[in-house]
């Protein structure tokens, strides 16, 4: 594929509708024998490096950057439709190791002007497709193409959150759009303080570092973010549900506290952390002398969508003087639905929130919130950089993001949520969640009246366990061929399901899982991939 630039010169008055700006056109015309304008304007006159292409190397902001991107945009555009129509499923067909060899291959022979398409097809072909129907595994939204197209913005611009003068309008617009999400968990924006993050897991991070600074910081009477964690003294201890995020004993190592300072508390059938047990534990926390530095309680568990009790963990978190945060990662897109939003109800009582809105909100990745109901308890992460935001400037009427991160630089992912909040409202994406709730409870009553499927627990939110069970089989038996069958889809590119376990010991606690996040999908079509899961687990016993 060649491509040409563009001429370099432009007329120097206004014409047919062009703008100009000192002599140089706006929006360059192209060359008689030009086709795709990557960066020849005459903003570029004189600028392009020496010995590099202009094509090559034009940017895309500036004057000239929307004439810039629009033929390498039509690009990308025509090697994602043709890498889909290559791959036509839900992921490649063959192994791994076969598709790293493609990828190999390709990525050795691609050089020059043929890059951008050659490796973009590559990517198509090779991607697992939220969109496509039989793409199920997991909390990986397909996104919105109106998410995509102001991403497209940001990603052009490149603002920058870590300080005003680097991201003037993107620091208004975060701002705003947290004062949103605020009042839709039941904050008062007012008080309420937060950030974007990149997902669940820096979120969880946060929320327990605000969790170890505020409660053991009083216990132990020092300053934790300045001091550091006693090598003495209470031992601190962080309650969350057996089913709750891997990331909240990541993020209990990184804050030094060790993974074993969580405490598991035991749940119920359908994966929600039990009253009892949580109070006993606490309970039993003080008897021995630790501190109860936090309650994690999940909206939305990663396997059966389950929700802890929120009230009573708020109310039992507050008895013993403990920080609570609430993971709704996934469950927090309850709150976009009139009819799912009482299953989060009590969020507004925690201290800390995660929300993420790539996945029930369909947004490109990163698009995770983090939000705390008062912001003065956000006083540990507060930073001044006299390079970002001094104090001068601050008191000048520039404001500066810096101080509620954890990162430094950092992408506007506010932009895009924005966009689509402005776009659907809370009622338009309402009726997308309510789409994936429904067609998760005919997805699951399709296995119920399926002869060789059985269904774990009835759906809460989108996602659903269930296993292929194999003519008198034994629980060991049981689990390997439903792990077998999994692969077996995979390298034939049929479908992607989920792989879990039960908490427990022993055999027999092996599940396949649906995460349905794609709104257009049909109950006919999530019938057809059971049934390609059945016949997946026929085809594992014949081979055994």
């Amino acid at each position: 594929m060649t491509l040409e630039a563009y001429g370099t010169e432009s007329a120097g008055a206004q014409t047919d509708g062009m703008r100009t700006r000192g002599g140089l056109s706006l929006v360059p015309e192209p060359t008689s024998g030009g086709t795709a304008p990557l960066g020849g304007s005459g903003l570029f006159n004189g600028a392009v490096p020496s010995g590099t292409s202009g094509q090559k190397t034009a940017l895309s902001g500036g004057l000239a950057g929307p004439a810039a991107l629009e033929p390498l945009v039509q690009i990308v555009l025509e090697a994602l439709a043709g890498g889909s129509l290559r791959r036509g499923g839900p992921v490649p067909v063959g192994t791994p190791e076969e598709l790293a060899a493609e990828v190999a291959r390709v990525f050795a022979e691609t050089d020059g002007d043929d890059a951008l398409h050659r490796l973009t097809e590559l990517l198509a072909h090779g991607s697992a497709d939220p969109a496509d129907p039989s793409c199920a595994a997991h909390l990986h939204c397909p996104p919105l193409a109106v998410a995509v197209a102001a991403d497209l913005a940001v990603a052009a611009l490149n603002p920058s959150q870590d300080s005003w003068d680097q991201a003037p309008a993107a620091t208004a617009v975060e701002t705003l759009l947290l004062g949103e999400l605020a009042q839709l968990v039941g904050y008062d924006p007012e008080e309420a303080a937060g950030v974007l993050t990149s997902g669940g897991t820096e979120s969880n991070l946060m929320g327990l570092m605000l969790a170890r600074d505020r409660v053991l910081g009083r216990a132990a009477e020092r300053q934790i973010e300045l001091n550091g964690v006693p090598g003495t003294g209470p031992r601190p201890r962080i309650f969350a549900s057996a089913a709750a995020h891997f990331s909240v004993q990541r993020s209990a190592a990184l804050l030094g506290l060790g993974e074993e300072a969580v405490i598991p508390v035991e749940v119920d059938h359908e994966l929600r952390m039990k009253p009892d047990a949580l109070a006993s534990g606490l309970r039993d926390c003080v008897a021995r002398g630790e501190v109860p530095v936090a309650v994690v309680a999940t909206a939305g568990t990663t396997d059966t969508g389950a929700i802890d009790p929120l009230r009573t963990c708020a109310a039992l978190a507050a008895e013993y003087g403990a920080w609570l945060h609430v993971d709704a990662a996934y469950g927090g897109g309850a709150l976009l639905s009139d009819e799912l939003a009482p299953l989060v109800g009590g969020i507004a009582l925690a201290d800390s929130v995660s929300l993420d809105w790539h996945k029930l909100g369909w947004q490109p990745v990163a698009a995770g919130i983090f939000l705390v109901r008062r912001a003065h308890t956000y006083a540990s992460l507060a930073r001044r950089a006299v390079y970002l935001n001094p104090q001068d400037d601050e008191e000048a009427g520039y404001p500066s993001l810096l101080g509620l991160s954890l990162r430094t630089t950092r992408r506007a992912d506010a932009f895009k949520i924005a966009v689509t909040l402005r776009t659907l409202g809370r009622e338009g994406l309402g009726r997308l969640v309510d789409a994936c709730h429904e067609l998760a409870h005919s997805g699951a009553e399709a296995v119920r009246t399926h002869p060789r499927l059985e269904l774990y627990a009835p759906p809460i939110l989108t996602a659903f366990l269930f296993r292929y069970l194999p003519e008198g089989a034994d629980p060991a038996h049981t689990d390997r061929v439903n792990a077998a069958l999994r692969r077996r889809l995979l390298r034939e590119g049929r479908a992607v399901v989920g792989r879990t376990e039960l908490p427990g010991e022993g055999p027999g606690r092996v599940r396949l899982k649906l995460t349905l996040l794609n709104p257009h999908t049909t109950p006919a079509e999530i019938e057809r991939l059971l049934h390609a899961v059945a016949a997946a687990g026929e085809a594992e016993e014949e081979n055994r």
